[in-house]
């Protein structure tokens, strides 16, 4: 970095800090407005670039102790001060270090590149140059600013089917290249759900760590199978006298035998019978089985069936069902 933009720019209020902002508050303010602007969360926009550039630039030196000594020493000269060529004119390098104790009038004239060293070295660094952090410190990051810079994240889809990926599987996919590479599905990976295979993006443009592949995974619906978490439900289609009189039904699970569940009389349609362990299996626990019985109204009767109904009719309990949901929808209550 030129000395003169020690001059021209203000480093604190391009971070929006008092000048005694200590090395905490510095950094928490540097990290926000670094998410904010960085160039991968705002694609094509030239102006969150710029300004990425201008706080990277800034926390550089204003986080150095050092350079950040160096930083307030020059601007305290003014912002008057101009740096020339060869100490030539006014304003120039004698004008500068004269604050220093070394004036145009003490014959010492800095001319030539045989003297730069000896100007750093008032500020403790020997032949830095221009256009670097500590007067001649590489500053690394991104364009030159702020650290080294991440390689860009490569993007991936995928649909997988149900029980895939419920159960994980590791699958094969086409890099940008065409190349193969082989992605890991975990246990219980759910739609929509992103993996990161770190480091195996794009290489750093500054010797940064690689970027990233995330893989969104897009999982097909099951016919009969829907997930809740770590569980996984099933509605089972049960008859009104199984209902009524209660029965042993067999209910189906994914991937495996059937199970048996008692279905205790007088159950309602909607009810949800658990089978224990036999839902998702995955890092982060195991899931149930959740089985929800909805009565089933035959379509048909013949007239055997009509009249041992109709019979029934008459001999059930004289109760209306609905008597409670009216009183409820009546009071408000």
């Amino acid at each position: 970095m030129a000395s003169q933009d020690w001059f021209d720019k203000d480093f604190y209020k391009t971070l929006g800090v008092s000048k005694d902002v200590d090395d905490t508050d510095l950094k928490k303010t540097y990290r926000k407005l670094a998410r904010k602007y960085h160039p991968d969360s705002n694609p094509g926009d030239a102006a969150a670039e710029a300004k990425f550039k201008e706080i990277s630039e800034a926390y550089a030196v204003l986080s150095d102790k050092e350079q950040r000594a160096e930083y307030d020493q020059i601007r305290a000269m003014g912002s008057g001060a101009r740096f020339t060529a060869g100490g030539q004119g006014t304003g120039g390098f004698e004008d500068v270090f004269s604050m220093f104790g070394q004036g145009r009038a003490g014959g010492t004239r800095f001319q030539g590149s045989g003297n730069f060293e000896d100007i750093f070295s008032m500020f403790g660094q020997q032949g830095g140059g221009f256009g670097s952090g500590r007067f001649g410190e590489p500053t690394g990051g991104y364009r030159g600013y702020g650290g080294p810079q991440k390689g860009a994240d490569v993007t991936a889809h995928t649909t997988l089917d149900f029980v895939t990926a419920v159960k994980g599987e590791t699958i094969s996919l086409s890099g940008e290249d065409g190349r193969p590479f082989k992605v890991k599905i975990p246990a219980g990976v759910s739609n929509g759900q992103k993996i990161r295979l770190r480091g195996r993006g794009h290489p750093s443009p500054d010797g940064g760590e690689n970027g990233d592949v995330v893989v969104t995974v897009t999982v097909r619906p099951h016919p009969v199978f829907t997930r809740d978490g770590l569980n996984l439900r099933v509605t089972v289609p049960i008859t009104f006298t199984e209902a009524t009189l209660g029965a042993t039904i067999d209910v189906p699970t994914l991937g495996g035998d059937p199970v048996r569940l008692r279905v205790a009389p007088g159950t309602p349609s909607g009810r949800v019978l658990r089978v224990k362990g036999r839902g998702v299996e995955s890092k982060k626990g195991t899931g149930d089985l959740l089985a929800e019985v909805q009565v089933a109204v035959p379509a048909h009767l013949d007239d055997a069936a009509r009249e041992a109904l109709e019979r029934f009719h008459d001999l059930e309990p004289k109760e209306n069902p609905r008597a409670d949901l009216m009183a409820k929808a009546q009071s408000g209550r």
